[in-house]
């Protein structure tokens, strides 16, 4: 079956926070909408249609997990990133973000040291803050087009704290770290005794011909230092559907973890979550595969029509999902300013990057995930924008 990504749908009065939150945030409503990390592309047929079904019968009593949602996980693993784990492993989450607090609760107490390293997905350390944790920032070096670890400060960085959050693939830089880096990570972090908490959501949206490396299969410090959270969320278009899982192989980890979630019962979910990850992780491949396909074109029209138009913005190509870091510092733009050419004069709505750490200032966070229609028309706005920008001046 082939899928259409070029559609184009009014998401507006859907209570979408990519949308809808467009005018409370930006106090206006003429942006196009390309920050929140959803897909304006349709969530899966089978997914919808398995939600479907059993809205058709009229009682929404208590439920359980279904069978299929550990089984589909468990094949989905195997199949996808040659993964064996068992049942037992799985602990059921309300969405990532969730997750890695409960992880922060669990694991450390206040005022003890949570690493992560900017710039990064920011509820990592906003989550952090709010649980009167103290962060610590080791930043990425960006270079080459591409970001790095600092090994040296890492090594450095991380002595004292009791979690590392990683960011596998990265947000938003797009980066897949390779099987080395990974090795070294687990290495520092044992010995240190830093607990790794790896957030995958990004690993299903790797894009060829990079290849995703499971934190936990890495080395045996790795597997029995880590928690590694993943969910069809992001890959199957689904987040409001809040329906993730972490895998623990550590036993003794597992159990305080487990321990610690059932005590408040967030280790249950909502009727939808099981079914839903039953029916992507079932159904899903051929989906997977050509959105995967589409995504890369509009990552590929990007950096051409940049390159052509828009020579001052640089593009750090991702190596998995549809978020694009855009490296704007040789526009020579104070902060405010960049904010102004792209709200005032392009008319879109972007993350700031500094939304993501200091080390952000003078990107933009720019979301693909749209129909190319849509990224045509947001591309001209911008080379239009920055023109008429200029001529100000």
């Amino acid at each position: 079956m082939n899928y259409n990504f070029d559609e184009i749908i009014d998401r507006k009065g859907t209570n979408s926070v990519k949308w809808d939150a467009v005018e409370d945030r930006w106090g206006r409503n003429d942006l196009i909408p390309m920050w929140v990390a959803d897909m304006d592309f349709r969530t899966p047929p089978f997914v919808v249609e398995a939600l479907r079904k059993r809205l058709e019968h009229e009682v929404l009593g208590y439920t359980f997990a279904c069978k299929e949602w550990a089984e589909s996980i468990i094949n989905w693993l195997k199949e996808r990133h040659g993964w064996t784990i068992r049942e037992e492993m799985l602990t059921f989450t309300p969405g990532i973000v969730r997750g890695l607090a409960f992880a922060i609760q669990c694991f450390t107490e206040k005022g003890d040291k949570v690493m992560v390293m900017p710039p990064v997905y920011h509820p990592f350390f906003l989550v952090s803050q709010k649980n009167e944790r103290e962060v610590v920032y080791s930043p990425l070096i960006l270079r080459d087009g591409r970001y790095h670890i600092d090994f040296d400060r890492f090594r450095k960085d991380v002595q004292g704290c009791k979690l590392l959050i990683l960011s596998n693939p990265h947000n938003p830089g797009g980066r897949v770290w390779t099987k080395e880096e990974l090795s070294q990570i687990a290495d520092i972090c044992y010995d240190s005794g830093t607990l790794v908490i790896s957030d995958e959501i990004h690993a299903d949206l790797t894009l060829p011909p990079f290849r995703h490396f499971t934190f936990a299969l890495i080395s045996e410090k790795a597997r029995m230092n880590s928690l590694v959270f993943m969910s069809p969320s992001k890959a199957f278009n689904m987040p409001g559907l809040a329906s993730s899982y972490v895998i623990i192989e550590n036993e003794e980890i597992l159990h305080r973890f487990r321990t610690f979630m059932e005590a408040s019962e967030f280790n249950e979910g909502h009727l939808f979550a099981y079914l839903s990850v039953a029916a992507a992780y079932s159904h899903g491949t051929e989906w997977l595969d050509q959105v995967i396909a589409y995504i890369k074109g509009n990552i590929d029209f990007t950096e051409s029509y940049l390159k052509e138009n828009i020579p001052a913005i640089k593009m750090i190509r991702p190596q998995a999902s549809y978020l694009i870091f855009l490296d704007c510092r040789e526009l020579g733009l104070t902060p405010n300013d960049l904010n102004q050419l792209f709200v005032e004069d392009a008319h879109l709505a972007l993350n700031t990057g500094t939304t993501f750490g200091k080390e952000g200032e003078g990107f933009m966070r720019l979301n693909i995930a749209c129909p190319r229609a849509t990224l045509v028309q947001a591309l001209e706005q911008l080379k239009e924008g920055k023109s008429n920008f200029f001529k100000r001046l």
